[in-house]
């Protein structure tokens, strides 16, 4: 009886844990929501040099941090259910061929892209990658969702120069990094002292 009772406090407490910060366009107020996010993401900038701003930009982007996040599906006929166009997935939205490559490179295989933590390690792994490839200052948001979007040899092949609705979702990126690093000015000093206190 008593595991009966157990069981969907648990689930719920996994549902409370996932869910998606009910401000996500205030840096401040989602590390505020998410006690733990604010640790993850300075991890992440400490192993790979990305600014905290800069991750979480891209994150927004591609997820708007919903944590189960996937392309919808197309529709056959106009009305069947049918295939994702693509394998993304998570808060990175990272396809499975690259998530598959950053666990070999760089991850723990007990990583996984619904995970904040694991999601924001491997944007600042892939960042990482393209400064050291393509020399895109880490401080450049639009340049690097470019990279991030179109994968490194796309970038060098400059694909994204086809693709005008793109560069404008990059430039959209990087006003958004810009509005998270003012944000974050306000704030960061109380987030280090509750994420000291938290660990």
């Amino acid at each position: 009886m008593k595991k009966l009772l157990i069981l969907p406090l648990l689930l719920s407490l996994t549902a409370c844990t996932a869910m998606t910060p009910k401000n996500t366009d205030n840096i401040c107020a989602t590390f505020k929501e998410k006690e733990d996010w604010y640790g993850d993401a300075k991890e992440a900038f400490e192993r790979w040099g990305v600014p905290i701003h800069v991750q979480m930009a891209i994150m927004h982007q591609e997820s708007h941090f919903v944590a189960d996040a996937q392309p919808p599906r197309t529709w056959l006929l106009g009305f069947i259910p049918w295939f994702r166009p693509s394998s993304a997935y998570g808060y990175a939205q990272a396809k499975d061929e690259t998530w598959d490559n950053y666990l070999d490179k760089a991850g723990d295989w007990g990583a996984d892209r619904d995970d904040f933590a694991d999601a924001a390690d491997f944007i600042g792994w892939y960042c990482d990658i393209s400064h050291n490839r393509l020399g895109i200052s880490k401080l450049d948001a639009a340049n690097l969702y470019l990279a991030y979007h179109e994968g490194h040899g796309g970038f060098l092949q400059k694909s994204y120069l086809k693709k005008p609705w793109l560069q404008q979702v990059a430039n959209k990126v990087a006003k958004k990094a810009t509005l998270f690093q003012r944000q974050l000015g306000t704030c960061e000093k109380e987030l280090q002292s509750e994420s000291w206190f938290f660990w």
